[in-house]
């Protein structure tokens, strides 16, 4: 089966500005890939080539098996969705006829217009002129721009920038629909904690350089964090405050009478039974390393080395 995006050994230069540098990365079709890393890592930059926006200084890119900028590109970004970080419309237009304008580009029906707009929480406001509308009502509508035609492909850069948690969640569940139907779908986002439940990847990027990349079970193994641990006592019962399981790295006292403790992974079920036998334990949860603590440990590494070989 044909990816929905292959990148080999892509690089791209801007003058001395090497925006991204030999990376390797592919999406399937029906995938979600988390694109993270700090402003200026390469993910915009890896966006726009694989729309077809840049061309590359060196390397390949293919789209469902295509050059983005060959001779069949018009046909394949109909097939094509994207959301910008940034979005700007002409002011003077109704959110519907800024959708309608786009729907002639991409030749869908105007009867898409009026389902994407309920579908983003922006028929209430369709009527009115883009000018009124605030930073969140601008992203939806670009939202629903992004997903004209039921695209093979969405490229969303920071979708849920300026969003409340309502549409933030109606975003994410929109991903996991399209998901559902085929779509491959590549996000960045600076929210970690919101996509670690919706991608099947992540790849990490730092100063054009890809990282990391897998699934996060992966890089959880591949990083090798300790986990957290949270215990909590019974209201009249007293956790010891000397002779815990000396693999445990860290212990600080929570609220609600409960403990966190820090612990390698290696060593969680030895300290877990230890733990079941506390005299007057309530409850023991245990939370492994989070997305955004992945994504810091491997943008540390890159930080340090830099550093160590100065």
């Amino acid at each position: 089966m044909t990816n929905a995006v292959d990148l080999d050994q892509l690089s791209c230069h801007f003058g001395g500005v090497h925006a991204l540098t030999s990376l390797d990365l592919s999406l399937g079709e029906g995938e979600v890939l988390g694109l993270l890393g700090h402003n200026g890592a390469g993910k915009s930059t890896a966006m726009k080539l694989i729309l077809g926006i840049l061309s590359p200084t060196s390397g390949r890119v293919r789209v469902f098996g295509e050059d983005p900028r060959g001779p069949g590109s018009g046909r394949l970004r109909l097939q094509l969705g994207y959301l910008p970080e940034n979005v700007s419309f002409y002011d003077n237009l109704s959110g519907r006829e800024v959708l309608a304008y786009f729907a002639r580009l991409k030749r869908v029906s105007p009867k898409e217009v009026t389902r994407l707009l309920g579908q983003v929480g922006l028929d209430h406001a369709a009527n009115r002129r883009v000018r009124t509308y605030s930073k969140g009502m601008r992203q939806r509508l670009g939202l629903a721009q992004a997903l004209l035609g039921e695209p093979r492909l969405l490229l969303l850069d920071e979708p849920t920038v300026g969003l409340d948690p309502m549409a933030t969640r109606d975003v994410y569940r929109t991903m996991d629909e399209l998901r559902a139907r085929g779509t491959g779908i590549i996000i960045s986002s600076h929210v970690l904690p919101g996509i670690e439940q919706h991608v099947d990847r992540v790849a990490i990027l730092g100063r054009g350089s890809l990282l990391a990349e897998g699934t996060i079970e992966a890089l959880r193994s591949q990083a090798e964090l300790p986990l957290t641990i949270r215990v909590r006592r019974q209201a009249d019962a007293r956790f010891p405050e000397t002779g815990l399981h000396p693999a445990i790295q860290e212990a600080i006292p929570g609220s609600d009478n409960s403990l966190v403790l820090t612990v390698p992974t290696g060593d969680k079920l030895r300290v877990l039974n230890e733990l079941l036998n506390l005299p007057g334990l309530a409850d023991v949860s245990v939370e492994p390393p989070t997305l955004e603590s992945l994504y810091a440990h491997f943008d540390t590494e890159l930080n340090e080395g830099e550093t160590r070989y100065a």
